[in-house]
Formats: C-alpha cells, sequence, structure tokens
C-alpha cells in the first residue's frame, strides 16, 4: 500500500488529485491498510509523532486511539501546525483544507456509499474534536466541518442529477404511447431513486458531522475554533439554502454575533453578507432580520474597527433590498457615523446616506444637493464638511466633481436655496476641490489609503487640470456674487488649494488680472482675521515662481501690501502722544496693540528694506506678555535673515541682545510659565473653570516655545537654557515635551555645549538646595530636593542613547563634575570634606553611559584630585566618594549613602503673578476717541499681522506648542 504522507512529504509539485487517485486504488485492494494511513494523517496533521495501529483501529472504543496518541503528542511544543505562523503556517492551512475536499471529490462516485470509510473517518473526527488537547480538537474540527462542506458540494450535484432525471422523466411521460418507452421510464425512474437514497446519505453523514461536532464546538473556549465554525456554517446555508437556511440554523448565527472575540463576530457578519446578497434566500431571512436587527445596528459602534465596518456594509445590503427594514430613527443613528473619525466606517456610511437620496431623487441633481445639506444642517456638525465629502467621496463621487453644476447653481439669481444652504454649499464646494487635489489625507481621520495607485494619480492630475481651467474663469464671478464675509473666505480656500495643485493650464492674464482685482476689493472692506489668513495663504500660493501667471500676481501682491504699509505708518506717527494721554486713563490695551503693531513694522522692515536696522529693540520689552512674543517674533526673524544674507546685496543686519535683555526675558518666562509645582494644577483648577484652565495653560506653552526658539535658533546663548532644564521632570505633563524638543535641538547644533548646559542646570540646582539647607530658612521657589534632583539627572542620563555618539560628552560631564567638587577645595580641621561632595551621588547617575576604557580615565581623574587630600573613607562623610567609585569600578551595588547626607525638605512656592492685567475702571470723556483710534490701528495691524508671515520667507521654527 502506498503511503499517503511519504506521498504528501516527497513533492510539492504533485497534485492532491494523483495522490487521492493512488491512495483509491489502494483502498480498493486493502482498505483497512489504506484508512490506517489516512486515519494516521490526520492525527499527524494534529502535531502528535504517535502511529496508529490496527490494534487500534480494530478496537471498538475510539477513545482508545484517542488516550494513545495523546501519550504520544509532544506536549513541550507550543505551537502545532495549524498554528504556526508564517507562510508555512498559511500553506499548511490551505493545503489541508484543499486535502479534505479533494478526498471527498473524487471518492463521491466510489467508495464515499460504502458504508466504511465515511462512518469510520466521521467517528474518528468526532473523537477527536472532542478531545481536551488542544492540537486534536482544533485540528479534526477543521476537517470535521470542511468534510460536511465537501458533502454539501456532492448534495447539491446529487440535486443537479435528480433534477435532470427529473425533467427527462417527465418528458418521456409526455410523449405519445407509441413513442414510450416503458424500460426507459424505469431506468430513469431507478436512477431518480437511487440518486434520493444517496442524497438522503448524505445529507445523514451532514446531520451527524454537525450534531457531533458543530454543536460541541462552535462554543468551544478557543475563538479559533469558534471562527472556523461560523465561517463554514455561513457557507452551508448560503451553498444548501434548502437544509442550512432555515431559522432553527440562523439563530447559531445571531447568538455569536454577541461572541467577546471580534474575528468571531467577524465572520458572522462576512457569512451575512453573503446571504443577505443573494435576492433568492432573503425571504428566509425575515425572522432573522426582525430578530437581530437591534444587535446589528449596535455592531457598527464596535470596539474592532474591522468588524464595525462590515457591519455598516451589511446594513447597507439590508437597507437596499427593502426601505421598511430600518426605521427613520436607525438612519438618523447610522447616518452619523459620516463623521467618523474612521474612514473606512464612514465611507460605509456615506454610502448608506448617498443610496437612500439617491434612489428618492433619480436624474435629479439640484434635489439630491438640497437633500444632503438638508441632512448635513439637520446633524448640527457644522464644522465637518470636509468630513461628509470625505465620506461621500468614493460612493458620489460623480456628484460631488460636478463643478460646472455647483458653481451655475451658486451664480444663479434665485438658486431656490436659503442663505444657510447657499453658505454650505460653498464649503462642500471647497471641500471637493480640496478632495480632488489633496486626496483623502485628512487630520484626525485614519484608515485612508497611504500610496494611491496609478490609476488613481492619473485621475487626481486629470481632476486638477479640469477644475483649476473651470474655477479660475468663475471664481471672480463668484467672489462678486458670494459677498459676505465667511463665505469670501472659503473661496479663498478654492484659490489656496489651485496653487496647490500645481497645474499651470493655458495662460490666462486677463482672467487672473480679474480675479487678483476681486480680492484687492474684498480685502479693502473686509479686515477678519480668517478672510486675511485665507487671503494671504492664497497670495502665497499663487505667487510660486513655477505658476505662468507669477510676474502678475507678484505686482498686485507687493502694491497692496505698501498701500497698508503707507497707510499703516501714517497711523502710528502719533502713535507716542496717544500712548502718554492712554496711559492717564488706564488704557492698556491700546497699549498692547500698538505694541504689536511696531513688533510687525520691524518684521516687515527685515523682510524688505535693504538698510541698516536700528538695534535699539529692548525698549519695546515691557511687563506685557504681547510684548514679550513681539521681541521674540523679532529676534527670531532677524536671527534666520542672518541665514539668507546675501552678501552682493546689501549689508547684514546685526544685533546682538544685550546680558539684561537676555536675563529679562529669562526671569519673564520663569515667572510666567513656571508659576508653581505642577502638583498645584488641581487646586488653582478648583478656582477657575477647565476651559480657563486650559486657556492659561495653552499661554504658558506659548510663551515657553517662543523662549526656547530663540535658543534654538542662536539667538541667546546656550546656557541660558539651564534654568529651562531644571522644570524637565516638575512640569514634564505641561511642558516635558517643549523642553525635551529644545534638549534634541540644541544637542544637534552642538553636543557639548548642549552638555554642558545640562551639568550646570544640575549644579545651579544642587548649589540652592545646599545654601537653603545651611541657611535653615524657608524654601525658595526653584529650590528642589536631592531626591528630584538626582531624579532629573536619571531622566537627563536617559536622553543619552548612543554611548559611542555621545561618548565625549559623558566624559565632559564627569571631568566637570569632578572639577566642581574638588576644585579650589582646601581642607582644613574644620572642613575634612569638600562642601559639594553629595554632587557626586548624582554624578553617579551618569556612570553607566560611561564606556570601560572611558571609566578608568575617569576614575584615574578623581585619583588625580583626591591625591593631595587625606581621605578616610571609614568615616561616613566620605561616602559619596565611595558610591561614586564604585559606580566607576563597576562593582556590586553599594547602599545608597544619599540620605545621610542630604534631607528632602517640603517647598513653600508662592504663586506669584506680577504681571496681572487690570481693567480699565471707568470711562473718560476722551475714550470714544481712543477707540476710535484703537479699532483703525487694530484693523491695520490684523492685516500686517497675517500677511507678514505669509510674505517673508518662513523661519523654520521647529518646536510648536500644542
Amino acid at each position: 500500500a502506498n503511503d499517503l504522507n511519504a506521498h504528501n512529504a516527497q513533492s510539492y509539485n504533485m497534485t492532491w488529485y494523483g495522490v487521492i487517485d493512488d491512495w483509491i486504488e489502494a483502498y480498493l485492494t486493502d482498505r483497512d491498510s489504506s484508512l490506517l494511513d489516512l486515519i494516521s494523517f490526520f492525527i499527524q496533521c494534529s502535531g502528535c509523532k504517535g502511529v496508529v495501529t490496527a490494534e487500534m483501529c480494530q478496537s471498538k472504543d475510539d477513545s482508545d486511539v484517542m488516550s494513545k496518541m495523546v501519550e504520544e503528542l509532544d506536549e513541550d511544543s507550543v505551537e502545532y501546525p495549524l498554528i504556526q505562523s508564517g507562510p508555512y503556517g498559511r500553506w499548511f492551512h490551505s493545503e489541508f483544507c484543499e486535502f479534505v475536499s479533494v478526498l471527498v471529490a473524487q471518492c463521491q462516485h466510489s467508495i464515499i456509499f460504502d458504508s466504511y470509510l465515511m462512518n469510520t473517518l466521521i467517528s474518528l473526527l468526532t473523537e477527536l474534536s472532542n478531545s481536551y488537547v488542544r492540537a486534536f480538537r482544533h485540528t479534526c474540527t477543521l476537517a470535521a466541518v470542511k468534510l460536511l462542506s465537501s458533502l454539501v458540494s456532492v448534495a447539491l450535484s446529487l440535486s443537479v442529477g435528480m433534477e435532470n432525471s427529473q425533467k427527462l422523466y417527465e418528458v418521456q411521460k409526455t410523449k405519445t404511447t407509441r413513442q414510450k418507452s416503458t424500460p426507459q421510464l424505469e431506468k430513469i425512474q431507478k436512477k431518480i431513486t437511487e440518486l434520493q437514497e444517496k442524497r438522503a446519505e448524505i445529507e445523514s453523514m451532514m446531520d451527524i458531522i454537525f450534531k457531533g461536532v458543530f454543536l460541541k464546538r462552535y462554543r468551544d473556549v478557543l475563538p479559533e475554533i469558534r471562527s472556523i465554525c461560523m465561517e463554514e456554517l455561513g457557507l452551508w446555508m448560503k451553498l444548501y439554502s434548502s437544509a442550512f437556511l432555515t431559522d432553527s440554523y440562523l439563530k447559531y448565527m445571531g447568538w455569536m454575533m454577541y461572541d467577546k472575540i471580534p474575528d468571531v463576530r467577524l465572520k458572522c457578519v462576512l457569512s451575512l453578507q453573503g446571504l443577505y446578497g443573494d435576492p433568492l434566500l432573503l425571504p428566509k431571512l425575515d425572522l432573522f432580520t426582525s430578530r437581530f436587527k437591534d444587535r446589528m445596528i449596535s455592531m457598527t459602534l464596535d470596539k474592532d474597527n474591522e468588524v464595525a465596518v462590515q457591519t455598516m456594509k451589511l446594513l447597507v445590503l439590508i437597507s437596499k433590498i427593502s426601505e421598511d427594514v430600518l426605521s427613520p430613527e436607525d438612519y438618523s443613528q447610522l447616518l452619523q457615523f459620516v463623521f467618523s473619525s474612521q474612514r473606512p466606517l464612514a465611507a460605509a456610511a456615506g454610502e448608506l446616506l448617498f443610496s437612500r437620496y439617491e434612489e428618492a431623487h433619480k436624474q435629479q441633481t439640484l434635489a439630491r444637493l438640497k437633500a444632503l445639506l438638508q441632512f448635513y444642517q439637520e446633524s448640527e456638525l457644522h464644522k465637518h464638511v470636509v468630513y461628509l465629502v470625505d465620506s461621500l467621496w468614493d460612493c458620489g463621487g460623480a456628484l460631488l466633481k460636478d463643478w460646472p453644476t455647483l458653481t451655475s447653481i451658486l451664480l444663479q439669481d434665485s438658486p431656490g436655496l436659503t442663505q444657510a444652504e447657499e453658505a454650505v454649499l460653498v464649503e462642500i464646494l471647497v471641500a471637493s476641490v480640496r478632495q480632488a487635489s489633496e486626496g483623502p489625507a485628512l487630520a484626525g481621520r485614519s484608515g485612508a489609503k497611504k500610496v494611491m495607485s496609478a490609476k488613481e494619480k492619473k485621475i487626481q492630475i486629470d481632476d486638477c487640470t479640469k477644475l483649476t481651467e473651470h474655477l479660475l474663469l468663475v471664481l471672480p464671478k463668484l467672489i462678486t456674487k458670494v459677498f459676505i464675509p465667511h463665505r469670501i473666505f472659503t473661496l479663498f480656500c478654492i484659490k489656496n488649494t489651485l496653487g496647490l495643485t500645481g497645474v499651470a493650464p493655458v495662460p490666462v492674464p486677463q482672467v487672473v488680472s480679474s480675479l487678483l482685482a476681486q480680492m484687492g476689493a474684498v480685502l479693502d472692506l473686509h479686515s477678519g482675521p480668517a478672510v486675511l489668513e485665507a487671503a494671504a495663504r492664497t497670495y502665497l500660493s499663487l505667487c510660486g515662481e513655477e505658476m505662468s501667471w507669477f510676474s502678475v500676481t507678484r505686482a498686485a501682491r507687493d502694491s497692496l501690501v505698501q498701500r497698508w504699509v503707507d497707510q499703516l505708518t501714517a497711523l502710528l506717527e502719533g502713535s507716542l502722544q496717544v500712548k502718554c494721554t492712554i496711559s492717564l486713563h488706564g488704557q492698556k490695551y491700546v497699549l498692547l496693540e500698538v505694541l504689536q503693531c511696531l513688533c510687525y513694522c520691524m518684521l516687515w522692515s527685515l523682510n524688505t528694506s535693504s538698510e541698516t536696522l536700528s538695534s535699539r529693540v529692548s525698549y519695546i520689552c515691557y511687563n506685557q506678555l504681547i510684548a514679550f512674543l513681539g521681541v521674540c517674533d523679532v529676534l527670531t526673524a532677524h536671527s534666520y535673515q542672518l541665514h539668507l544674507w546675501d552678501p552682493t546685496s546689501f549689508g547684514p543686519l546685526l544685533y546682538t541682545p544685550s546680558p539684561k535683555l537676555q536675563r529679562a526675558l529669562l526671569t519673564f518666562v520663569c515667572m510666567q510659565v513656571f508659576v508653581g509645582p505642577d502638583c498645584d494644577n488641581q487646586s488653582r483648577a478648583s478656582d477657575t473653570s477647565e476651559v480657563e484652565r486650559l486657556e492659561d495653560l495653552h499661554r504658558r506653552r506659548n510663551l515657553l516655545a517662543a523662549y526656547c526658539k530663540l535658543i534654538v535658533h542662536g539667538v541667546l546663548e546656550m546656557s541660558m537654557a539651564a534654568e529651562i532644564f531644571m522644570y524637565y521632570m516638575k512640569y514634564y505633563n505641561d511642558f516635558g515635551d517643549i523642553i525635551k524638543e529644545t534638549m534634541y535641538r540644541t544637542r544637534q547644533i552642538d553636543k557639548i555645549e548642549s552638555a554642558r548646559t545640562l551639568v550646570l542646570c544640575l549644579q545651579q540646582l544642587f548649589v540652592r538646595l545646599k545654601k537653603e539647607q545651611e541657611s535653615g530658612g524657608k524654601a525658595h521657589p526653584g529650590v528642589q530636593t536631592f531626591t528630584s534632583i538626582k531624579e532629573l539627572a536619571r531622566r537627563y542620563v536617559l536622553t543619552f542613547g548612543d554611548l559611542v555618539k555621545f561618548r565625549e560628552c559623558i566624559v565632559m560631564i564627569h571631568r566637570n563634575g569632578i572639577e566642581f567638587v574638588f576644585q579650589e577645595f582646601s581642607q582644613t580641621p574644620e572642613t575634612p570634606t569638600p562642601p559639594y561632595l553629595s554632587y557626586l551621588t548624582i554624578l553617579s547617575e551618569f556612570s553607566s553611559k560611561l564606556l570601560k576604557p572611558d571609566k578608568k580615565t575617569v576614575f584615574s581623574y578623581l585619583q588625580k584630585h583626591t591625591a593631595e587630600h587625606i581621605i578616610d573613607l571609614r568615616q561616613e562623610c566620605w561616602q559619596p566618594l565611595i558610591y561614586y567609585r564604585a559606580s566607576l569600578l563597576a562593582v556590586a551595588e553599594v547602599e545608597d549613602a544619599v540620605s545621610n547626607v542630604s534631607s528632602d525638605k517640603k517647598l513653600y512656592l508662592p504663586n506669584r503673578s506680577p504681571f496681572s492685567k487690570h481693567k480699565p475702571d471707568g470711562t473718560t470723556p476722551n475714550t470714544a476717541s481712543h477707540k476710535s483710534f484703537y479699532s483703525i490701528v487694530t484693523s491695520h495691524l490684523h492685516r500686517m499681522c497675517i500677511f507678514f508671515y505669509c510674505f517673508r520667507k518662513q523661519v523654520p521654527l521647529s518646536i510648536q506648542p500644542s
């Protein structure tokens, strides 16, 4: 007899058909031996190394075989073939299932009905599928349900044969008496009877497997087994609906939709999709739909994204077959998923929304748009138009990309839309342009494709060309028609997107000139920040050198800005006199606007002027937040222009902040940002609302980020960051990301100087603590405990990743620390130890980053500084030195002596805010004139404020507060 396992192992190229045919021939010769090979095959596929003998098979109790195989099973191996990861595991699963299918297919016309093969095989698989051993239970359950699926195919072929024979029998019966052939009719009837008997026998086998395996394993403790059962049950219902698509079988599918494992629920949903997708099966699903509809709707909120997406697709299928299945309340709940953060789920909900309105308004574009606008307004999510468009893009792209229709509706004198609907339609137009030009990547929405195919890229390029050619012609008309600030802002966003597309159609100077003229007219009338920002970004995109209209837009932009500069200069000529008058009445809010105006005037001068700028910057540093931010912006822009200075054009704008100004900036940051311990935030939150607390935190983060930018761009000395680094641990939750990014950036500039700044930070903290301990007074703000300083050093150590890259830095830190402790120390009977000796305990935190050769070098350097002193290591006062020496010599851990030389003290950190703002208490006869001046200055200020950042070359500021 041929060994089935030998055939399986010899060659991967031999098909299962050849193997099975050879085994069938052997079975016809010696069925006991061949059946023994088949049983051994299933046993070994379970990972068991045992061999089934004839004596085991002759036993009447199948449990004897299982007991013997359990003894032979390699229980030390965690994995068996079916659950192995990687390509082999997937290959084995596929080939194992194919083997079972081919085995039944090749035997269906012969030995499958001999009442021996299938009885033995089903009995064995049923027994092993009930085993407490996971390998047997999993493998044989898969084999059993695949065997049932193969038997379903046999039953279907028998049913087809019966139908054909029955048709032939009916044809013979309709013939005349002369034409009738009685023997032929008897032969056909006999064949029909034979097929019926075979089908009954096959159905009996299926019933035995279902009751013996499925009913026991569909709720197995192993989720993989439950998934297999649900997947195959869905297949049986779809293929052999006459037997399996009944409520008695469907109930298992409904019950398992409550399973706690996502994969099991997913298999149920996918199986139901196959059933609801077949119109012929729908009448049998009415009771199931009414019973489990609520569960399916609730599964759209499933914690597993794939389950939620596939459930939504299932509900789309259900909604298409009948409009009455889902109630208006169901639609209201499901359609809100178009605003989901998961794009696949949102796209599925978008298909549900689009299909509902498409059926109601076929071939009526305006009606479909109005229905869409109505849905958006009723959803009460008025800031999510881009997400709605993104959700509808896959199914309703043809409607959303019909830009001629959208613009023609907006340009009509009476389009039949309300003002609110017209505003939403403008936003939809902008969102569709953005979607066509930039793709589905949206902030806050995940799951979109990151790489487009060649076909998608071609579609995107074609869409960009069409929309650019069309919208450049109609945008001037739209701006004239839609003369409302927030809509003009939205239309400016379109022009900004057009510039980003990079598509240069046929040059049309007259169209561009008309467009720019309309923009200028709008900006002369509207000074809202949103409109100005959108217009500035539009100018920036249209002024790209790659654009064919570059010269026209650049000239229009310069003319517009210069006109504003002249107007602002004229208004600011009397600002000092106004400042004095307002100061008498306490109108500080006007002073802030004047300071901001001066700041942006200086920024504009840095960008356009070719003359040497006056270095009198420090006078701007008033004790106000806006003055601080203004000084930081001016100094940062000044530093950036030095990098772009062209020696052939004009002289450099030289300015170095004085030490007094640098110290003033640092003091301001420390007093405004680090106003107390991080733990005090909760107590402060009780006095103010959560919104006010978050706004205050955002303001403080802006101040800290502005100061850190000065250090990163080299405006301030790197040592000025030492005071900031002190608060890395204390304010980690609020400012840890900004401080860590500053460390990273300074280390890229000069890693030695950056490391020296960290050392300076630790030493300053240690000196403050030492003075506070010696004075015995109350804790001073900025003084941290010894434990916190040591923990801060430990956090600094974690920032040094590559030992080889930062080798010099670590050695420098140790040398500097040793010098800090022993330099200028003169030993006397009154001072037998250096006053800063306990700093060595902090320094030991950096020893783990030393390479072995460097440890010897540092140890020699330590010996050099301690050689001239009398050191008695038995005395407790020298414990920090012992601790540090041990860290360098890499000996076993010694007891931490920190507690003997320091003590943590509770700090008293009062909340100080010397720069609190005061509102004016009353009005004066000149209040109206002050407010008039204030409104004029504010209008021009916003223009300069927003346009400057878009016109000047952007400073690469890497630290941005969240």
